[in-house]
């Protein structure tokens, strides 16, 4: 470790391993978790660390660390970038402006372009960085053409990403409410529309955050304060700062002025009005120009240019910069500057290729000069009459006298050197297309370049992976700027809709999920109304797994209207009744769900469609009608048994048809309704077989938005249902899989959920304790989302820690568990068997008792998903220890209701082996419980056993992190 930040004598070797973790920011409990010790001894740790390092609180404790660890400087820690070139002067400003942001939250640095407010910006952000315990972020706003993707690239920037059911504003909003950091906004002039409204949001949400912003106006929010950041200074003649940054930049490309040109100078960079970026430009020329060259060329263009107010004049006088440096280009680098300015991100050769031909001529340009060849600006290679030049080597030469130039940057990178324009030369190179008469065939070349990069992404590397995504986020900022000016020309709308749909795709794949539904939705928009339909139909997919129920409504609906308008009757049909499903089968995800009246109508409206002979419109309708049947009997407390078998059968009739489409997708869907149906009647092994046959099904299914979804709702039900059956070791592998589930990556309370309720049940403490900290984190992101999974898993996680003794942090999941789930039938679901078993645990069978003293058939709905089987077997022991004198009949009774779940049958057989203190019987069990996968219920088997193996038992739960039993617990 670093001497900076800590001496080796000073800390122990175990506080160094926990210092350590602590930069890779683990809670403590996960750090108990990896060195194999305690909690409290991890605290230990933490308060001697922070005494010996004199510094105020964790957070900063852990800043260091990481910085210490990494090699970083603290503020590459902050997430600035770190210039290639010093900072010079401009120590006055640096300073007011250092001032000006300790204190207001929001300041704009204000001033013509080229002026150096991103430079003075970084620099005092720089400075500012150790004020901030959570340091500083940096987010180029340059690339974007869309005010609406502001929140984008500043979620991109502090590494947030999107989750279910929740919108980026939100997820970032609540991922900086308790942030002590600097956002640095450069670049903010083109997107003010979108900067503004998100400023306003942000910061009141944010009460630590402040903001330094960069623009060449002021952003028109209430609590903005202006700094206006002034030309370089040119008072002092050569010791100015205009002149100091003139010579550091001469000298940096290798021809340092000596003294004889230094009054020189000083006049150069008086009459380019210390503007930076003005005085960088001319210095890349000093080598080749000198003094009377730079003096020249620069005069003429001022005089040309002269005149207007003050303010007015700094841009002229850049503008006089880059007119003057156009003008010193052959022609043939003036049209390819032009031409390559339409790029937004780095590109190649070969893509500069393709926008500078003229001819459009794939597969490399080339350009021969015919008789009425004049060699003017669309003369690409300036060759003799008759020759031929190969383009790229002429676009590649082209490239590097424009970057030597200083009109472009070269960036090296893995695949091959890219080059970029400063945003003010695309500016300026724009204006040069439309003075030239070229911007529409230009910005056509290039929409057409994008729309091959996208199938060439889409026919390549997952864009998911490593590779993959690299390439997408080279070419992406790209596309959409494509898509900003496309879809406006009649002649474009058909490519326009080919990229957008290729976008969607795209963005799916690289889990932009908001994005992806957004395109999909404009590819609808620019396209006929039977591939509207197509794109709405994947918008809905994409929505799904975002868990927005009313946008899947929505997009079902508008798919119907436009194949209704496309005359395709039965693709309507499925749409409608695709909608009325959705309003029953997620209902949890809508934010308010649509009326019974509305559904009902929808779903009349598909029959009326649905015609004779389509098999996935009738599979449709009979999925809906399984949906709302299964609704309709689910909101009976009393449902009789021929009710029950009603609903099995709609969709055992609705899986039927499924599978004649051929679609596993609309067969999944239908399984997930047969699933249910079986858990309402009672039939909790028949319920878990449909789950787990969706898992099979899916195999088949294509990665498509839809398909996707339906994979991560089957692998929550699977996980789920085989929990409801005793078979741990199946749980957990799906509860895995759903966790690793890329798009729930950063969405960790629901990717975890059902692992965590299964590693609970196992009674593997430690395990759920150390995801614990990182499910409700999310959750807290997340906005307090709310479903019966998230519901059950804070349960789970209270359970473990009322097994443990810990009755504070219990209670403290128990608030939780008031918050996460939907409804409070779900709550005495699980709640009763969790609460049941902790009193057992406690050895307190009468409180036990009394949380599952209601028979099941009086609380089926609360039970009779995945707890019924726990909830008997629990209610069986609780009888037997309790001396309940309908004991024995009640556990008769279980064993009828479990009978072929090993784990639960194990349960109900310890039962009975107490009740008749048949100790052997009782000590049987503990292999059954083993072989099923709950070391848990097998030590405390041994528990109950008494004696010997009563201490035995003991040992294996503190092995399980549970420790002794206590003798109370709260309620």
């Amino acid at each position: 470790m670093s001497n900076s930040v800590v001496s080796a004598s000073a800390v122990s070797a175990r506080e160094a391993d926990v210092l350590a973790l602590l930069g890779e920011h683990l809670s403590n409990a996960e750090i108990a978790a990896r060195l194999v010790i305690s909690v409290r001894t991890v605290e230990s740790h933490v308060s001697s660390l922070l005494r010996k390092l004199d510094v105020p609180d964790r957070r900063v404790l852990a800043r260091r660390a990481a910085a210490s660890w990494q090699g970083s400087a603290p503020d590459a820690a902050g997430g600035l970038p770190t210039p290639l070139t010093t900072f010079v002067g401009r120590e006055r400003e640096r300073g007011e402006l250092a001032t000006v942001l300790r204190t207001h939250r929001q300041v704009t640095a204000v001033g013509p372009g080229g002026v150096g407010k991103t430079r003075l910006a970084l620099a005092v952000a720089a400075d500012a960085t150790d004020d901030f315990a959570d340091g500083a972020w940096f987010v180029d706003l340059a690339p974007l053409t869309d005010p609406g993707r502001v929140c984008a690239a500043v979620a991109a920037a502090v590494n947030v990403g999107e989750q279910p059911g929740r919108g980026l504003a939100e997820v970032l909003t609540t991922a900086l409410a308790d942030r002590e950091a600097l956002l640095v906004l450069d670049n903010c002039e083109h997107v003010r529309e979108g900067v503004a409204p998100f400023l306003e949001r942000l910061l009141p949400a944010c009460p630590r955050l402040r903001v330094l912003a960069t623009s060449r106006a002021r952003l028109l929010v209430p609590f903005e304060r202006i700094f206006s950041v002034p030309p370089l200074s040119r008072a002092g003649g050569d010791e100015s700062d205009a002149v100091s940054l003139f010579m550091e930049r001469a000298a940096a490309v290798g021809w340092p002025p000596g003294p004889s040109v230094s009054e020189g100078v000083v006049a150069l960079c008086e009459r380019l009005d210390g503007m930076a970026l003005a005085i960088e430009l001319a210095a890349a020329r000093w080598p080749t120009l000198g003094l009377d060259g730079l003096t020249a060329g620069l005069s003429d263009q001022l005089r040309m240019l002269a005149g207007g107010a003050r303010a007015d004049d700094r841009h002229r006088s850049l503008r006089a910069v880059l007119d003057w440096s156009h003008e010193l280009l052959e022609p043939r680098d003036q049209a390819l500057l032009r031409r390559v300015s339409v790029f937004v991100a780095p590109f190649t050769v070969e893509a500069a290729v393709v926008v500078a031909d003229p001819d459009g001529v794939s597969g490399g340009w080339r350009h021969a000069h015919g008789a009425d060849s004049t060699g003017g600006a669309d003369s690409m290679v300036g060759v003799g009459v008759g020759a031929e030049v190969d383009v790229a080597a002429a676009v590649a030469d082209g490239l590097g006298r424009l970057a030597e130039h200083s009109l472009l940057t070269a960036v090296p990178s893995a695949s091959g050197t890219r080059y970029q324009a400063l945003e003010t030369i695309r500016q300026y190179g724009t204006e040069q297309l439309v003075r030239a008469g070229e911007l529409a065939g230009v910005r056509s070349r290039h929409l057409a370049w994008c729309l091959a990069r996208a199938v060439a992404l889409r026919e390549g590397a997952d864009v998911g992976g490593g590779e993959g995504r690299a390439r997408f986020d080279a070419v992406a900022q790209d596309i959409r700027a494509a898509l900003a000016w496309a879809p406006g020309r009649p002649e474009q709308r058909a490519d326009a809709c080919r990229l957008a749909g290729q976008l969607a795709e795209l963005a799916f794949a690289r889990n932009l999920l908001a994005e992806s539904q957004e395109r999909f939705e404009q590819a609808a928009e620019l396209a006929a109304d039977e591939a509207a339909a197509v794109a709405l139909r994947q918008a809905a997919g994409v929505a799904g797994c975002r868990r927005l129920g009313d946008d899947m409504f929505r997009l079902h609906l508008g798919a119907a209207e436009a194949a209704r308008r496309a005359g395709d009757t039965a693709g309507a049909s499925r749409d409608l009744a695709a909608a009325a499903t959705v309003a029953y089968r997620f209902s949890t995800s809508f934010p308010v769900i649509p009326v019974e009246a509305e559904v009902k109508d929808v779903l009349a409206r598909a029959h009326e469609l649905s015609g004779a002979g389509d098999p996935a419109a009738e599979a449709a309708l009979a999925l809906a009608e399984a949906a709302v049947t299964a609704d309709a009997f689910g909101a009976l407390q009393g449902a009789v048994e021929n009710t029950a078998r009603e609903t099995v059968a709609y969709a055992e009739r609705a899986v039927a048809l499924a599978r004649l489409t051929g679609d596993p997708v609309a067969e999944s869907a239908a399984l997930d309704a047969l699933s249910g149906a079986r858990c309402w009647a009672g039939e909790s092994f028949g319920a878990a077989a449909a789950a787990r046959r969706r898992i099979d099904v899916l195999v088949k299914s294509p990665r498509t938005p839809a398909g996707t979804h339906e994979v991560m709702d089957a692998l929550a039900m699977a996980a789920g249902t085989a929990l409801g059956v005793g078979e741990l070791p199946q749980a957990r592998l799906w509860g895995r899989q759903l966790a690793g589930h890329p798009l729930l990556a950063e969405a960790g309370h629901q990717a975890t959920s059902w692992l965590l309720v299964t590693e609970a049940f196992a009674g593997h403490a430690d395990d759920v304790l150390a995801q614990a900290t990182g499910f409700r984190t999310a959750w807290e992101r997340s906005g307090h989302q709310r479903s019966l999974s998230l519901g059950a898993a804070a349960a789970s996680v209270a359970m473990v820690h009322g097994l443990r003794g810990d009755h504070a942090a219990r209670a403290d999941w128990l608030a939780v568990v008031e918050r996460a789930d939907t409804a409070e039938q779900h709550r005495k679901g699980y709640g009763a068997v969790f609460d049941a078993m902790v009193r057992l645990h406690h050895e307190d069978p009468d409180a036990a008792l009394a949380s599952v003293a209601a028979p099941p058939d009086a609380v089926w709905k609360w039970v009779c998903w995945v707890w019924l089987h726990w909830y008997v077997a629990l209610r069986a022991e609780a009888s037997a220890l309790a001396g309940h004198p309908e004991a024995r009949a009640r556990i008769d009774s279980a064993r009828g209701v479990v009978e072929g779940n090993a784990l639960a049958a194990a349960q109900v057989e310890r039962a009975q082996a107490l009740l008749d203190d048949d100790v052997p019987r009782l000590l049987a069990t503990r292999a059954a419980f083993e072989a099923a996968g709950c070391p848990y219920q097998a030590a405390r088997t041994l528990v109950l056993a008494g004696g010997a193996h009563a201490a035995e038992g003991r040992a294996a739960l503190s092995a399980l992190g549970l420790g002794p039993a206590t003798a109370d617990v709260d309620t």
